[in-house]
Formats: C-alpha cells, sequence, structure tokens
C-alpha cells in the first residue's frame, strides 16, 4: 500500500513540475500565452448570406460543351483586322509552342509529339466549322495531344484565337 501511495505522490509531482516548466514558458517566453489567445467559435454568429446573382448558375463553358459544335457561332467580325490581329498575339501565347511560328505542328514543343500537332493550315483545320474548332480548343481533342484550354483561355479569346486560325487558309 506504501509503493502505490508513494507512486501516486511521484505522478503528482512530475505532472505538477511539467505544469510549471510549461507556465514558465508560456509566461517567459515569445511564443507562449497560448490561453491569452481567443478562441475561435465559427457558428457562434450567423452566416452571411449571398446576394442573388452573385454565383452565376447559368451560362459558362458548361453551355458551351452541351451545345452541338454546328450551333456555335462567334459574335466577333472575323474577318475584321482587329479580331484577326488579337488572335495572332493570343496564338503567340497559347498555341505557338506546339503548332510552331510556320502553323505547320512544328513548334517547339510540338516537334516531341507522335503525332505531330495539327497543320493550322492543312484542310483537316481549316475544313471545320468554327464551332467545331471553338470545342477542340476549348475541351481538347479525345486520344489527341490538344488539351483541353477552357480554364485557360476566357471564350473570347478563343474565338478570337479561331479567326485568326481560319485566316490562315484564306
Amino acid at each position: 500500500m506504501k509503493k502505490l501511495f508513494g507512486f501516486f505522490i511521484l505522478v503528482g509531482i512530475i505532472i505538477l513540475a511539467a505544469y510549471q516548466a510549461l507556465m514558465y514558458y508560456d509566461n517567459n517566453f515569445r511564443y507562449g500565452r497560448m490561453r491569452e489567445t481567443p478562441g475561435v467559435k465559427p457558428h457562434e454568429t450567423p452566416l452571411l448570406l449571398l446576394e442573388p446573382g452573385i454565383v452565376p448558375i447559368h451560362g459558362g463553358d458548361a453551355t458551351y460543351r452541351l451545345t452541338p459544335a454546328a450551333d456555335l457561332v462567334s459574335s466577333l467580325n472575323r474577318q475584321a483586322p482587329t479580331t484577326i490581329a488579337r488572335g495572332k498575339t493570343l496564338y503567340g501565347v497559347y498555341c505557338a509552342q506546339c503548332h510552331g511560328i510556320n502553323f505547320d505542328g512544328n513548334g517547339t514543343v510540338g516537334q516531341s509529339f507522335q503525332p505531330l500537332p495539327a497543320n493550322l493550315r492543312g484542310p483537316a483545320v481549316q475544313e471545320k466549322t468554327e464551332g467545331e474548332l471553338f470545342k477542340s480548343i476549348s475541351f481538347g481533342i479525345p486520344g489527341g495531344r490538344q488539351p483541353a484550354l477552357d480554364t485557360t483561355i476566357t471564350p473570347v479569346d478563343r474565338w478570337h484565337i479561331i479567326a485568326f486560325v481560319q485566316s490562315l487558309g484564306s
């Protein structure tokens, strides 16, 4: 019985010593003071309600994905020099690495692909409708190397690129 009593006294002394060491640390060191930190109680105040119209529920790329390619038509004037110039600039940013500066699929990155990226001046691209090109750029080509760029390039900029690519066949 004396041994058990002595054991509990020893455990009590160890716990008291550990508590005193923590209090010394808490009171005397820069990173202490945890007991003075305000508690976070996330649901004490009511949650804020979003105003109607803040989160879009219509439109966006989901609409483009569900729309048949034949029904996708650009609202841009495809022959306008400003539209084509903007498309050329965007092509240099997003497409030239793979399709190349000569639009033949021999870009710096595209050279390592097998098969090579599409020749943008060739009939395989030039005979596609603008809706088909939009879907290829936006959502990629299944089984091909064309990545989906819907989260990278805005829809209006995709239409600019398409106007530029279609101008290459003229």
